[in-house]
C-alpha cells in the first residue's frame, strides 16, 4: 500500500505534490508506519493487499 502523504527533501515539509510548495524541492515518499503487534488496522490492511493481487 503506497502512502499518498509526501515529504520535502530540503525542508521536511510534508505535502500531496511532488514538488513542495514552500521551497520547490522534490517531494519523495515517508517511511513506513512503526509494527506493533496492538495493530488495530492490520486486518484492513492485509485484506487490501489480498484484494490487490
Amino acid at each position: 500500500m503506497r502512502s499518498k502523504i509526501l515529504r520535502c527533501s530540503a525542508c521536511k515539509a510534508y505535502t500531496l505534490k511532488e514538488i513542495c510548495p514552500k521551497c520547490g524541492a522534490q517531494s519523495g515518499t515517508t517511511r513506513p508506519a512503526r509494527y506493533s503487534p496492538e495493530d488495530r488496522y492490520g486486518k484492513y490492511r492485509r485484506a487490501l493487499a489480498q484484494e490487490a493481487k
